[in-house]
C-alpha cells in the first residue's frame, strides 16, 4: 500500500517539479513566456489558460513554448504554431473573420435592434396619444 502511495506521490510531484526547472536565458524571455501561457486557451480544458491548467497537454504545451522561446522564435510563431495544432480554440482573442462575426459584432447588432425597437414604440404611443379620440 505505501510502495502505491509512493508511486504516485512521485508521479503526481513529476510534472510540477519539472515545470520549476524552467530556465530562462533572459528575463525578457521569462516574461514573454508568462504572456504566452496566460494568453494560450488550454486545449482540454473549459476556459482555463495554459498558465492555469493542471492537465497534461497544458504541461506539454507550457513546455513546448518554453522550447520555442529559447529556440529564438517570435510571440507570433508560438502562437501561429498552436494555431496550426489546435486550431484558433486555443485563443482567447479569435480573429476578426466571417466565422466570428456574430462573436465580435452580435452584442453590437442586438443593442442596435433594441435601440431601434424602443425608439419605434416610443414614437408610436407618442402618435397614439396625440391623435383625437
Amino acid at each position: 500500500m505505501s510502495l502505491v502511495f509512493l508511486l504516485w506521490a512521485c508521479f503526481s510531484v513529476l510534472p510540477v517539479a519539472a515545470e520549476q526547472h524552467m530556465t530562462f536565458r533572459s528575463e525578457l524571455h521569462q516574461t514573454r513566456y508568462q504572456s504566452l501561457v496566460a494568453e494560450l486557451r488550454c486545449p482540454k480544458c473549459q476556459n482555463q489558460n495554459l498558465a492555469d491548467s493542471e492537465s497534461s497537454i497544458a504541461l506539454d504545451l507550457r513546455q513546448q513554448v518554453h522550447f520555442m522561446i529559447e529556440e529564438g522564435k517570435t510571440d507570433q510563431e508560438v502562437v501561429d504554431y498552436m494555431v496550426a495544432r489546435y486550431g484558433t480554440f486555443v485563443l482567447y482573442r479569435p480573429p476578426h473573420s466571417s466565422a466570428t462575426f456574430l462573436l465580435w459584432y452580435g452584442p453590437f447588432i442586438l443593442l442596435a435592434i433594441g435601440l431601434i425597437t424602443f425608439f419605434v414604440v416610443v414614437i408610436t404611443n407618442r402618435k397614439r396619444k396625440g391623435q383625437p379620440r
